[in-house]
């Protein structure tokens, strides 16, 4: 009795909720009272049906299409144009109020929460929409090419030599690479015009903290006559750089949670002085005027994802054949190697190969940190050399720091 009363009870509020956005819209069909009676009425259905079978839900469902039919008919006599969100919205609620009762009560209210912020979200939603260009569509439509399509259907398990190349795993990294970059894209996007140097740091260091680095050198150096464009593009640097390594540290959480503290503390504590070293570059150029971050291509584009992906099988056969064949030590070259261009794919290997049991959470940590400061020393390079005058003694104090920190830190990892 308890139960069904809970139930009843959620139901009401599901629909209350629904309602009370409908009512908000001026919805002439259905609003504040009758979305809970139907949900009430869903709720009904489903638990009589043990006594009087499971057609009674269907049955409900059915008078209640025909209710908004002949409501439908009415409404066509003086609009051309009534719409359907209201209808679809009715159907639903009556279905979230069935299903909670039958046993999926999370499920139930987690459509519902969606439903209710989906209805709330039409102008916005239609804003965004109106905005965006054939660019932004072809990226979304892609990165659901790569989600939704093919994820789900290649095979979970190892093949290949050293038995360590997982398809699904492999192409799960690829995903990872263009969810990242489409959601850097998106923050460039709702920031547009309005871009600090801040905020063009961290879409730089989601997107790509070496291709931002590239960029704000050369940009520096077009710009060398203008005093703030050195203090903004080593600003910009090292918070992207900062924002690649939060990165890297979210992945040791996400893909190796178990071993989050043995791998990543080196990590933690290179990741605290990059971000004190961004207080500095900040301090130093705080009365600087924010330029603003170049826009991106196409985010989801498949060609550099699928390089990505590739370059990560090729690191993980790499890291198994060195490791079986020259032991542990041997290593270390590899992650030095990959490192300097991208610390994705040597990391995402070390992880997996980590929780598998197959390298140890020592040699892992170390791995992961001896990339990062590859990476940041090819970053810097790059500063050096294709960056002005003006900018190469900040870039020198900034990630000569950090480097001296990380090598500080390479003999702790564990």
């Amino acid at each position: 009795m308890e139960t069904s009363l809970f139930k009843l009870a959620l139901a009401l509020g599901i629909g209350l909720l629904m309602g009370l956005q409908r009512q908000r819209v001026d919805s002439r069909l259905a609003g504040i009272r009758t979305f809970p009676l139907i949900a009430l009425f869903g709720a009904l259905m489903a638990l009589s049906a043990p006594a009087f079978g499971p057609w009674l839900v269907a049955a409900g469902l059915i008078a209640l299409a025909l209710l908004l039919l002949i409501a439908n008919l009415i409404k066509l006599r003086t609009q051309t144009d009534p719409g359907m969100t209201t209808e679809v919205a009715v159907l639903l609620c009556y279905g979230l109020g069935a299903y909670l009762v039958i046993g999926h009560t999370e499920a139930a209210v987690a459509v519902a929460g969606t439903a209710v912020l989906l209805l709330y979200m039409k102008d916005p939603l239609h804003r965004a929409i109106g905005a965006m260009s054939e660019r932004d569509v072809m990226a979304v439509m892609q990165f659901a090419l790569v989600t939704l399509v093919v994820l789900p259907v290649l095979p979970d398990r190892t093949y290949g030599p050293y038995d360590v190349l997982n398809p699904f795993r492999i192409w799960l990294m690829v995903v990872l690479i263009v969810t990242i970059n489409l959601a850097g894209f998106v923050a460039h996007k709702l920031s547009a015009g309005q871009t600090g140097a801040l905020l063009a740091g961290v879409v730089g260091g989601l997107v790509s903290s070496t291709a931002t680095t590239v960029s704000y050198a050369r940009r520096s150096r077009s710009e060398a006559s203008d005093p703030a464009a050195a203090a903004l593009a080593a600003l910009v640097i090292v918070v992207a750089s900062a924002v690649s390594l939060l990165r890297v540290t979210l992945m040791v959480g996400v893909l190796a949670s178990g071993l989050f503290l043995d791998i990543a503390w080196p990590l933690c504590a290179l990741l605290g002085g990059l971000v004190l070293l961004s207080a500095l570059a900040w301090w130093r150029g705080r009365r600087r005027e924010a330029g603003t971050m170049p826009e991106a291509g196409n985010p989801a584009e498949l060609k550099p994802a699928l390089v990505f992906g590739a370059l990560y099988a090729v690191v993980i056969l790499a890291v198994a054949f060195v490791k079986e064949r020259f032991g542990d030590a041997a290593l270390y070259p590899v992650a030095l190697l990959s490192g300097l261009t991208d610390v994705d794919a040597i990391t995402l290997s070390t992880l997996n190969l980590a929780q598998a049991g197959r390298l140890e959470a020592e040699v892992t940590s170390r791995l992961i940190l001896l990339a990062v400061l590859a990476n940041i020393a090819f970053k810097g390079g790059c500063a050096l050399l294709l960056g002005s005058p003006a900018l190469r003694p900040r870039i020198a104090l900034y990630f000569g720091l950090a480097l001296a920190g990380g090598a500080a830190l390479l003999p702790l990892g564990r």
